[in-house]
Formats: structure tokens, sequence, C-alpha cells
């Protein structure tokens, strides 16, 4: 197919180059857009550019010689091609040497040596041969090395070298090696007529398997390279002496004829494969980074994940809310209970010393230095049991703080609790309880009390011996019983005056408890209030700064959406547009 460009029928397949150049530019991938320029230029010009590589001592130079029967190319111990050599129809043989600032025009075997080393960019060989002259150009190459390039070897070439066919000589010695095979892949990649010379059959009697073994490693591979063997020593004997017969036997005219097709071709078939394949390998190194793009643009951006992580925070705030004061009020709950427990246990001990005290203590004549260590010893339970109730609360501050640590606040009140000053009043004086006293009068009546019984007893058991009712052993009975009655008296009357005492020490004790324990609730409800207070404004102020991120999240995070929505749509636009060139180069192929 052809189309029409000013009043010059070029081939479809420029029109598909240019369109690529196009893409390529708009993508912004101008290095892509040069080598297809390049590659246009090449498929125009109807000179067949056939790259001859190898390794070296793979007979890849005799094979330029035998191809035009001409020595152009050095071979043997002296040294191989160390520059790349274009060889092409020349009316008279002549050579020129390419340097960066200089071209130099030798003869052909004054070239030789400069071919050998590396010191020009390129030699340029003319000579008088008929193949040539139907418009093909040989170029050989330095030896290739496992670690060479394709386009290393080309270096000397330009930046875009030309080149329509590949012509890979490996010895029929031996099998195809993995480097040989990567080599012929990396051409294949751009070049689309790529060419195996099995040379030297004439040194391996089983060419022909070694040929069929590296057909089969090719299809293996994957390459559409033809395998053709030769013999450049058979060639250039053939040549000598003329012999059509042992021409044939070479090889060469296989080679020749498939090279003399090409040349033909190249205006059509090569040259559109050539196209499809360049504008393929261009489409898709364009293709490559906006699929990546597009990728990545359906992936969250990093707007959404601030979103994301702002509203993780505020929802992590109204759980730790609810944690917080869950840990406040349980918290809070227990020390109410404890408070009370420790100051019971306080009062219970103080008890248990009264009573141990009034057991032997007379309250009559030791109130006073009790009245007094009674009002120490419950000033002394009231400040210990408001000061562990203090250190609780701070315990409990820190508590709730630490669900807070994450935040990087400083979470703590600035408040402190402390004892109060007025314990004092908490404590008020306990009364003496009013006891009856045990007078001399008191003791004189008891004593003549017990004293008659013993007398009337006594006496009534002597006067059965005649003797009167007072006399003097009913009047001793009289006195000891007497006195044991004033003794029983006194001791009834201490046990009175100690009961009467602990009675009153407990009611003042329970009323000492009441009042500091309705004192100690209510500090705990006021440290409860103040907590609750001050946590909630820390709450109520974190909340409305992720509040506020999550606002700002969400504008940035909708802006982003509507950026990404239109960078997708321009991406899967220009991926439309390059799938469509892309079909348009791979219908460019033959069938």
């Amino acid at each position: 197919m052809t189309v029409t460009i000013g009043s010059v029928v070029a081939p479809m397949w420029v029109d598909v180059l240019d369109a690529s150049v196009q893409a390529c530019l708009v993508h912004g991938r101008t290095d892509l857009a040069a080598r297809l320029r390049a590659r246009r230029a090449q498929l125009l010009d109807p000179a067949l550019w056939v790259i001859v590589l190898g390794e070296s001592g793979q007979g890849k130079s005799q094979l330029i010689n035998a191809l035009i029967n001409a020595p152009v190319c050095p071979v043997g111990d002296a040294g191989t091609t160390g520059t790349p050599t274009v060889v092409r129809h020349a009316e008279q043989p002549g050579a020129v040497l390419v340097r960066r600032a200089a071209r130099t025009a030798l003869t052909v075997a004054e070239a030789a040596p400069h071919i050998r080393g590396h010191e020009a960019l390129r030699a340029e060989i003319g000579v008088p041969r008929a193949l040539l002259a139907g418009g093909m150009t040989l170029v050989d190459t330095p030896a290739a090395t496992p670690t060479t390039g394709w386009p290393a070897l080309l270096g000397g070439l330009g930046e875009h070298p030309p080149a329509d066919t590949v012509v890979l000589t490996s010895a029929a010695t031996a099998e195809l090696t993995v480097a040989e095979l990567d080599l012929l892949r990396d051409a294949a990649a751009t070049v689309p007529n790529v060419i195996v010379a099995l040379t030297k059959t004439d040194l391996a009697a089983d060419w022909r398997a070694v040929a069929d073994r590296n057909r089969q490693r090719l299809a293996a591979a994957g390459l559409a390279a033809a395998v053709i063997p030769v013999s450049a020593v058979l060639r250039l004997q053939a040549a000598r002496t003329g012999d059509a017969e042992l021409n044939a036997e070479s090889g060469f005219p296989e080679l020749i004829a498939r090279l003399t097709r090409d040349v033909a071709g190249k205006p059509h078939a090569l040259a559109r494969t050539a196209a499809a394949q360049a504008a393929r390998g261009a489409l898709e190194q364009v293709a490559a980074p906006l699929r990546a793009r597009l990728t990545s643009a359906s992936a969250p951006s990093q707007a959404m994940a601030r979103l994301n992580e702002a509203q993780r925070a505020l929802d992590d705030v109204r759980r730790r809310q609810v944690r917080w004061q869950n840990t406040l009020n349980d918290d809070v709950a227990d020390l109410v209970s404890n408070v009370e427990f420790d100051l019971r246990d306080r009062t219970r001990q103080i008890l248990r010393k009264v009573d141990a005290a009034f057991e032997t203590a007379d309250p009559m004549t030791a109130w006073d230095e009790f009245a007094s260590w009674l009002d120490r010893e419950l000033k002394a339970a009231a400040e210990a049991n408001f000061g562990w109730l203090i250190a609780q609360c701070e315990w409990i501050s820190h508590r709730v703080a630490a669900h807070f640590g994450e935040y990087g606040q400083d979470a703590l009140p600035t408040w402190r609790m402390h004892v109060p000053d007025d314990l004092d009043r908490m404590v008020p004086h306990i009364e003496q309880p009013g006891v009856e006293k045990f007078t001399i009068t008191q003791k004189a009546l008891t004593g003549l009390r017990g004293s008659y019984g013993g007398i009337l007893m006594v006496g009534l058991a002597t006067s059965l011996a005649g003797m009167p009712l007072i006399n003097p052993v009913s009047v001793g009975a009289g006195a000891i019983l007497g006195g044991k009655t004033v003794h029983d008296e006194s001791k009834t009357l201490l046990k009175r005056r100690q009961a009467a005492a602990r009675t009153r020490t407990q009611r003042h004790v329970d009323d000492f408890f009441l009042l500091v324990s309705k004192e100690g609730k209510d500090t705990v409800r006021q440290a409860h209030r103040l907590l609750r207070d001050h946590f909630l404004d820390l709450t109520d102020r974190l909340q409305d700064a992720i509040v506020h991120s999550v606002r700002t999240a969400k504008l940035a995070a909708d802006a982003d959406v509507a950026q990404t929505e239109r960078r997708q749509r321009e991406i899967e636009l220009s991926l439309r547009e390059l799938a469509g060139l892309y079909r348009q180069a791979q219908q460019l192929q033959p069938a």
C-alpha cells in the first residue's frame, strides 16, 4: 500500500513511521524520534546494508572476501578486523580511513593495517563488483566477545547505524554457543533479516548434523534465522579455477541468492517488516511508562493516604475517650472504697489500742493523757489517709494520661493536690465521760455493810460456844469482810469507768470516721471532676486539631482524585492512540 506525499508516492510504512515519530515527540522521547527518523531514511535508501558478525576465528572477514572474490578484509595470523569496515561498489578500487577529524584516502592494501587496529572510526572500501553494484553494502565488524553488545560492534557507523540484514558467522566445527544466540537475539530485535552462515564446512565432516542441531536451537530460542552452510576456501578455489560445481558445493550461491532477494525486496517486504519492527519497538517503549503511570495513578495517592490516616486518628481519639473515661470512673470507684477501708482500718487499730489501754488504766486518773494521745492518733490517721488518697489520685491521673502518650501530649494536669491544713477541725476534743466517784463516806458505808454481815455470821457461830455476839473473832471477821466489800466495789466502779471510757471513745472515733470519711469522699469527687474536665478539654483540643486535619486532607484528596481521574483519562487516551498506531504497524508485516 502507498500514500501520496505532495507529488511523490511514498510507501504506507513511511506514514506509520512518521506518525510514530510524532507520538514519540508528543511524549518527550526525542531519542526514539531521532532513531525512527534515521531508520526511515535508511529504509528509503535502496542500498541493502548487510552486517557480518562473528566471534574471532569464525571466518567472518573471509566470508566477505569470498562473497565478492576480493581480499578487502584482513585475515590470517597477522590479525583480524579491529575497525568496522564498509565494503561497497566503486568503479575503481580504493579505501578511505574515517577519523573524527578527517578522511584519509588509501589503497585497499594500505588500509589493511589500519583496519586491524583501532585508530579510526571506520574504514570504507570500494571495489567494482557486480554483487555490490546491485545495491548491496557489506560491513565487516570487529570480533564479538561474550560481553560485547550488538550496538558496540557498530559504534563506528554513527549514532544510528544502518542495518538491513545480519549475517552471523559460526564455524561448523561446533554448535552455536549461548553468547552467539544472545548476539543473534539482540540483533533480531532491530533487524528484520537474520542469517546464520555456518562457515568452514570443508573442515567438518559432520557439518550437516551441526546445521540441523543449530536450526533446532534457533527454533527453541524463537529466532527465525536461516542457517546456510558455506565454505570460503571452496568458494575462493572455485573462483580461481572457474569450477562451477565446486562453487555450488561451497554453499555461497545460496547465500548470494538470499542476499540478492533481500536487495530486491528491501523497498517492499523488507522495508515494511523493518518499519513495523522499529515502530513497534519505539511505541512499546513509549507505552511502558504510560502503563506504569496508569497503574500508579490508580493506586491510593499520598493525599488519600493522609486522609485515611487522619480519619483513623480521629476514630482512635474517640475510642481512647471511651477508654480513658472507663479507666477514670473505675479507678475513682475503687479509690472511694479503698479510702474508706483504709480509714476504717486505721480507726480500728486505734480502738484496739484503746481497749488494751483501758484493761488496766483508770480513766478517772489518766483521762487527760489519754485524750491527748487519742487526738494525736486520730490526727495522724487522718493525715495518713489523706496522704494515701492524694497519692492514689496522682496515680490515677498518670494512668489516664497514659492513654494520650501516643500523641506526644503533656497530658498530666498542672495542678497538684495536697493534704488539708485544717485537719484539727476534723478531730474534735473528746470530753471525759461522767463517772461515779468512790468517796470516803461511800467507802465507809460500803465497809459497814460488809462488816455487819461478817460480825453477824461469825458472832452467831461463836455464840454457840458461849461467847457474846460481838467478840474479837466476830469483829475481826467483820473487818475482813468489810475490807473485801470495799475492794470489790472499787473494782466494779473501775470497770464501769473503763466501759464508759470505751463507749465514749467508740462514739468519738465513729464521729471522727464519719467526718473524715465524708471529707475524703468529697475530695475524691472533686479530684474526679477536675481530672474529668482536664482530660475532656485535652480530648476536645485533640479532636479539634484532628478534625481540622481531616478537613484539610479531605480537600486535598478531593482535588487529587479529580487530578488523578483527569490524568488517567489522558493516559488512557494516549494508550488508545498508541495501540491504534501499534496495530497499524503490525499490519505492515506480510502475512
